[in-house]
């Protein structure tokens, strides 16, 4: 009997396993489709941007305009949603005369396909960065990374020269996070490495991490283990009670930035 059972336990076990690796995308991943003719409602200048992938895929992205443009932020969001939301951050960073591209990853918004590989994530965000390059000097844009766009941020600072890389909540890995969370799951399962403390390490720019003590989705201790691989000029600023969301809104968030980006 207790052979049957463990027996009926490690196929359990093996087939959940198999599950989330078959399936983990979902797990990840939770975008919003919008229809191609789907019109933004901003309430500030942008231009609509189409960008060919590798394989010819259409990507898709909003290019937010400042009235006096000092550069350009390069904003990878989250897991979650399109840029008819994620639009709203802009703002923040127009004022301030930035101009801002937000990526929809494939999948997301008006994005084509599905999102099936992390290589793939990484070429298309590599191929937008290029697009961005041809519009503005390199040492005019600032990579700004945001949850799960961490870690594809921190690759593309890593692989380019951009003047600044800043990171709000991140985390040290997605293998770090899955054993955090899940410890029973083998990580080798995990096809999005997302290993931002690896991508950290090739980085030449400053980099500022800003980081709420209360985040309740990536653990504050993630960005305090990142500092183990900071240069010297590398910076994390602790956003004391904030959460995982809002950060873009909080007051100390938006007192850095302005020293950070009008200096």
């Amino acid at each position: 009997m207790l052979i049957k059972i463990l027996i009926i336990t490690g196929s359990l076990y093996f087939v959940l396993c198999a599950l989330l690796y078959v399936f983990q995308e979902y797990l990840i991943f939770f975008p919003t489709k919008l229809a191609k003719d789907h019109r933004f409602q901003f309430d500030q200048p942008f231009e609509e941007v189409n960008i060919i992938a590798k394989d010819k895929s259409l990507l898709h992205g909003v290019l937010f305009k400042a009235e006096r443009s000092r550069g350009v932020i390069f904003y990878l969001h989250g897991n979650a949603g399109a840029i008819d939301s994620w639009g709203e951050v802009a703002r923040t960073y127009t004022d301030i005369n930035y101009d801002v591209f937000l990526l929809d990853y494939r999948g997301y918004g008006k994005s084509e396909g599905v999102i099936s590989g992390q290589e793939q994530l990484f070429d298309d965000i590599q191929t937008a960065y290029d697009s961005l390059k041809a519009r503005y000097a390199e040492d005019k844009i600032i990579v700004l990374g945001y949850s799960i766009g961490t870690g594809p941020a921190t690759k593309v600072a890593s692989a380019n020269n951009p003047r600044l890389l800043m990171l709000q909540a991140p985390y040290y890995s997605l293998t770090d996070m899955m054993r955090r969370t899940y410890p029973i799951i083998p990580t080798f399962i995990l096809k999005y490495k997302f290993e931002t403390n690896c991508y950290l390490k090739a980085c030449k720019m400053p980099v500022v991490v800003f980081h709420g003590n209360q985040d309740e989705v990536i653990y504050y201790e993630s960005s305090v283990k990142l500092k183990t691989v900071f240069k010297p000029q590398d910076t994390l600023i602790t956003l004391e009670g904030q959460g995982h969301n809002g950060i873009t809104d909080n007051p100390v968030y938006r007192m850095e930035l302005q020293k950070i980006l009008t200096n």
